[in-house]
């Protein structure tokens, strides 16, 4: 019941990144088949234009060197394989230039939308693919209609611009009966040509309405509905619970850490009943106090029960030690505003020590100066 629901659901959400690297998996991208003919079809406009008098000479040498022999090349049982091997090599030389453009042409109007892509599963044979039903479905479908109107509408302005081509240069094609064969020839070609490349422009608006159809279909095909972007995410990001328990596994890794560097701090303050900060402090390495732990309840009282295990100094001072814990981090060092009190604190706990040993006089609990802004009252 629940899939039926599922399924009823309209595909309003627009597709996730997970859902586009998936599909680009799969080999599903927009592609433009008009964008890939355009780019083909005004290359080879374009190479004619620019290579075609190349070309034609190179062939009428070929078909001039073709017909006529020496009396020696008559008997000579090698000449017509040479013959039709350096033609071969004249014919791909001239040809080449327009060769490469198509090339280029084919490969950019193919990547123009959706990028370059290699998918094995693309081009892997689908079961359903070759189901007659299926079959029949996709041929009187909404696509294959709209893609029917697309063909008619193409033949249209393909056969408008060419009436129109053949209007403006009636006069001109007329007067080529008048002229001398080569010189008529020569404008035959030039009208071709130019005839073929303005036919080809023609193609630039079908594909300028056909690439952001294609966008638009692609990203609707890929669209989601609001359970299956919820599925997603559980899938990517994990179930709340299983979340929930890798946090707790990693506080209490972090604290398991935390209270093994206790017995190195030089000193532990405390609230003393909400909180405790251990602070160490290295002249040699380190600028300024740090944090090695810090606590609330429970923690703190653990904090201060590992402290008198390892006879670490415990010092009570609500104030100085409620903005410790709210003003720094642990493994940080403690804030530019605190300096001055905990130097007396550290200065504090160093005569206290000495205090103990019998050099000197007991020391008094000094008042720690703590910046307004820092101050916290719980």
């Amino acid at each position: 019941m629940a899939e039926e629901n599922d399924n009823s659901q309209e595909k309003t959400e627009e597709a996730t990144p997970r859902r586009l690297e998936k599909a680009r998996e799969d080999g599903q991208t927009a592609r433009s088949k008009e964008l890939a003919t355009m780019a083909v079809l005004l290359a080879g406009a374009g190479g004619l234009l620019m290579f075609g008098g190349s070309l034609g000479a190179t062939l009428e040498g070929i078909m001039r060197d073709a017909f006529i022999l020496e009396r020696a090349a008559i008997y000579d049982t090698r000449h017509m394989s040479v013959q039709l091997i350096l033609s071969a090599k004249a014919a791909a030389f001239a040809l080449s230039p327009i060769l490469i453009m198509l090339l280029i042409a084919a490969i950019a109007g193919s990547i123009g939308i959706g990028g370059l892509l290699f998918s094995a599963k693309a081009i892997a044979p689908k079961a359903n693919r070759m189901d007659p039903i299926k079959g029949l479905g996709r041929m009187f479908s909404m696509r294959s209609l709209i893609e029917l109107v697309k063909a008619i509408a193409k033949v249209g302005l393909v056969l408008s611009v060419a009436i129109l081509i053949l209007n403006l240069r009636t006069e001109d094609l007329l007067s080529i009966a008048e002229e001398p064969v080569v010189p008529a020839m020569a404008h035959v070609v030039w009208t071709m040509a130019w005839s073929f490349f303005l036919l080809a422009c023609a193609t630039i608006i079908i594909a300028i309405i056909d690439v952001p159809f294609q966008i638009y279909d692609h990203q609707k095909k890929l669209r989601m509905t609001k359970q299956e972007v919820k599925d997603e995410y559980k899938d990517t990001e994990g179930k709340p619970e299983v979340k929930g328990k890798i946090r707790q596994l990693q506080r209490e890794m972090a604290q398991r850490r935390m209270m093994q560097d206790v017995p190195t701090a030089d000193v532990v303050i405390t609230n003393p009943t909400h909180y405790a900060v251990a602070l160490k402090y290295d002249q040699m390495s380190m600028g300024a106090p740090v944090v090695v732990a810090k606590g609330a309840d429970e923690m703190a009282f653990k904090i201060m029960e590992v402290a008198r295990a390892n006879k670490v100094e415990i010092l009570r001072t609500p104030p100085l030690t409620r903005a410790v814990y709210h003003n720094s981090d642990i493994g940080q060092e403690i804030p530019d505003g605190l300096y001055m009190a905990i130097a007396q604190v550290l200065a504090y706990v160093f005569q206290l020590r000495q205090f103990r040993k019998g050099r000197g006089d007991k020391p008094g609990m000094p008042d720690f100066p703590i910046p307004p802004e820092m101050r916290r009252d719980i």
